[in-house]
């Protein structure tokens, strides 16, 4: 090969290899915004405390990584895993440590580890999956969450699921932030759902939210 192609072979390379070098790595996370949409946070905080524990959640496997997963603005709907983008943990950690923090700061609940609760203490444990997500640049964020809330000494429990939606800009921030927004609003749903179960009621379950 003349020395001159090599040469231009080389330069090639090496400014490939700067570019992919000097692309510096994001990373987000799903931390639930303290309002939504200028809501006032729940209010319906028990007198006495409650105790749940969320358990760890159901994703689709090609979300549990922290990579961002996102489709493509058209009509082929590519799958695109973003390297330079990055949740600060696998998806499916990040979404239970979100969900768990968020129910507990808006009913005033105390977070139980797993297998660490007190002999005899109940327990509200909450169950979470994430049965359907699309989030796409440039339009928007849908997601279906289906849960169950189980008290561990008394007969009361609930299934439910909610269909949330939110748009989404043209920038990964503001796809980060639809993201954040529907994992807000899945907290409050969940939240008022166990609410209505510690008050002596029915939860009431299925709806959708835009």
């Amino acid at each position: 090969m003349p020395s001159s192609i090599c040469g231009l072979l080389a330069v090639v390379f090496l400014a490939a290899g700067c570019a992919s070098v000097g692309e510096k790595t994001k990373f987000y996370t799903l931390s639930v915004p303290s309002d939504t949409r200028g809501k006032d946070p729940y209010s319906g905080y028990s007198v006495t405390p409650i105790f749940i524990e969320v358990m760890p959640v159901g994703v689709p496997e090609r979300l549990a990584r922290p990579q961002l997963v996102v489709s493509s603005k058209g009509q082929g709907g590519e799958l695109l895993v973003l390297e330079q983008a990055r949740w600060s943990s696998p998806f499916n950690h990040e979404l239970r440590d979100a969900l768990a923090a968020a129910i507990a700061g808006k009913i005033g609940a105390i977070q139980v580890i797993r297998g660490g609760r007190l002999p005899g203490q109940a327990v509200y444990r909450i169950a979470v999956e994430l049965s359907q997500f699309d989030a796409t640049i440039g339009s928007s964020v849908n997601a279906r969450f289906d849960w169950t809330i189980t008290h561990s000494t008394q007969a009361r429990s609930a299934a439910c699921y909610s269909l949330i939606s939110e748009s989404a800009g043209d920038s990964i921030e503001s796809l980060v932030k639809g993201i954040q927004y529907v994992v807000a609003a899945a907290a409050e749903s969940i939240s008022e759902n166990l609410m209505q179960l510690n008050g002596g009621g029915a939860a009431s379950c299925g709806f959708t939210e835009n």
